[in-house]
């Protein structure tokens, strides 16, 4: 499976995987993420590296969590070996790492490593969406709202992991758009990892990536070259501001010193 063959909502599917994308068919309406998946994965080692990739992407795993080849052969009912070359795979894309001796786990990204995601889909998206604007026809257009309004719906309706799914998605398809299979490729490795920052580090309230903002896109997106890079370059900025280092609750001295004072002379 290739990378390209990871978007899933705004692909045809009669679009090979090697060929430049010039025209999008619109999304039909979704309703669910099940119903949101239109590529499925042909082998076992592919499907569970699409549901290990979209499971960090949409927050089902946390960071750190273990991946046991024993339990993901049983829950795939494929062999240990297939879940290897899953596995493996993954970890050439740093969607999950590998220990000596210890395994497969879902990275732990720290608070520092947010600034190098951030400049790496800057120089990727902002191009991007600089070389796309005026271009776009109406049905690609019409998939990039339609992707913005599914994301909103998801959101409202309580649906959290779809609405992470669309949000990637929108920025998946946006990609897609452009042509360059190498852009895509490099968004999609970065992708996880954004999720996996802002499931330690964002925030509370408010959605991972704000939908409004895509409305805003699309806008630029009929504009010029430099209306589209900027409001990119804005919504991206926003999502890295929108990190910040938990902090340690604040202890009384007293509580720290409790148990002392209790003690019996």
């Amino acid at each position: 499976m290739t990378d390209e063959r990871r978007m899933v909502v705004p692909l045809s599917r009669k679009t090979k995987p090697d060929q430049t994308l010039t025209g999008l068919e619109a999304a039909p309406v979704l309703s669910s993420a099940a119903q949101a998946r239109a590529v499925v994965p042909s082998t076992g080692a592919d499907r569970v590296y699409e549901a290990i990739y979209q499971a960090v992407l949409e927050r089902r795993l946390s960071p750190g969590e273990r991946l046991r080849e024993q339990e993901l052969a049983e829950q795939f009912n494929v062999s240990r070996t297939l879940v290897r070359q899953a596995l493996q795979r993954l970890a050439q894309e740093q969607v999950i790492e590998l220990l000596h001796n210890r395994g497969a786990r879902v990275p732990i990204p720290s608070l520092e490593d947010a600034g190098s995601v951030f400049d790496a889909r800057r120089v990727v998206e902002c191009e991007v969406a600089r070389q796309l604007a005026g271009r776009l026809s109406d049905e690609q257009l019409q998939t990039l709202q339609h992707l913005a309004t599914m994301e909103t719906e998801a959101d409202r309706q309580g649906e959290h992991a779809l609405a992470i799914r669309l949000s990637g998605e929108f920025h998946q398809a946006m990609a897609q758009m452009h042509g360059n299979p190498v852009l895509t490729r490099w968004l999609n490795g970065l992708l996880p990892t954004t999720s996996l920052l802002m499931s330690r580090f964002k925030r509370q309230g408010g959605q991972v990536c704000v939908a409004h903002r895509h409305v805003d896109l699309i806008a630029a997106l009929q504009k010029n070259p430099a209306s589209a890079g900027a409001e990119m370059r804005k919504h991206l900025n926003e999502l890295e501001q929108s990190l910040t280092a938990p902090t340690a609750p604040r202890r009384q001295l007293r509580d720290v010193f409790q148990a002392y004072r209790d003690s019996p002379e």
